[in-house]
């Protein structure tokens, strides 16, 4: 068999660039990016198709340690990720040097899965740094690929697909071969929402909101879109909210702008905040978010 098929999920610590270097391998913007740290919270994939290879690449929330149950279910996807793939891509920056204090890398290495690492942000190096941080991560993976890379700026990316190829093992399709994601346009509407939040808020309240699609209506020209922001505290709606709406309704239309260039076609959006409680500490509201108990 000529083909060759594989789960490639990525890993590494908040910031480092995973869902960039997801992003600029897969050719679309499926996970979101901003400068904050637990911008991804659910694991999304992005399906990368040659004539002989599919490529399923698995994009994580950052391996943190948890301070509260949202963080638990953000860490049981990452978790997932090392028991089910063919192939672990170990994203690292350059500037973190090489270093684990949770242990992930022994959990790496005790899987037995092959381990690609990308030492990522080359751009913000020197050759002297860069060439002691590969070193370092080459003793901590022994016979793994270790290549520099720049997410950002798309340097060396087709040496890093090139590795990731090489180890994939035989085996057909496991998604047609013009499907990009397996996640719906809900979803992807939210995690549109929730960037710009992530965007617009500061402290506190990115990581106190949630975004809920109530309606998902696709007409001809149109898409209706109704989503409500979950926060923990009534001040915090305050917040979202602002002076007269203003911050809301910014919020919504730089969203309904992204949303249209995403889904090509019309937008029509409606957004509402809700106090929903210290959500983030309830399995039952975990659960209807999507996460893992």
């Amino acid at each position: 068999m000529n083909h060759k098929s594989g789960f490639v999920n990525i890993l590494g610590f908040p910031n480092v660039g995973k869902s960039t270097i997801m992003n600029a391998m897969v050719g679309e913007k499926l996970s979101i990016i901003t400068s904050k740290a637990q911008t991804t919270r659910h694991r999304i994939m992005g399906i990368v198709n040659g004539d002989d290879f599919q490529i399923v690449y698995s994009d994580t929330p950052g391996i943190l340690k948890p301070k509260y149950k949202l963080q638990e279910s953000m860490m049981n996807f990452v978790d997932l990720a090392l028991t089910d793939a063919d192939i672990i891509l170990y994203v690292t920056d350059v500037k973190d040097g090489v270093s684990d204090d949770t242990g992930y890398t022994q959990k790496m290495r005790d899987t037995g899965i092959p381990v690609v690492v990308a030492v990522n942000k080359i751009d913000l190096s020197n050759q002297d740094e860069l060439e002691q941080v590969c070193s370092g991560w080459r003793e901590m993976f022994p016979g793994s690929p270790v290549i520099p890379v720049s997410g950002l700026e798309k340097f060396n990316l087709d040496t890093l697909l090139n590795a990731i190829i090489s180890l994939l093992p035989a085996g057909e399709p496991y998604f047609p071969k013009d499907q990009l994601t397996d996640k719906y346009e809900r979803f992807f509407a939210s995690e549109i929402i929730r960037e710009k939040i992530l965007l617009n808020y500061q402290k506190e309240i990115p990581y106190c909101s949630e975004v809920e699609i109530e309606s998902f209506v696709e007409e001809t020209e149109l898409i209706r879109i109704r989503a409500l922001i979950h926060v923990t505290r009534e001040s915090q709606k305050g917040i979202i909210i602002g002076h007269k709406g203003e911050k809301l309704k910014k919020t919504g239309r730089e969203a309904r702008i992204d949303m249209e260039d995403f889904f090509g076609k019309k937008v029509f959006l409606e957004l509402y905040v809700k106090v929903t409680k210290d959500w983030r500490e309830k399995p039952r509201e975990l659960k209807r978010f999507g996460y893992r108990s």
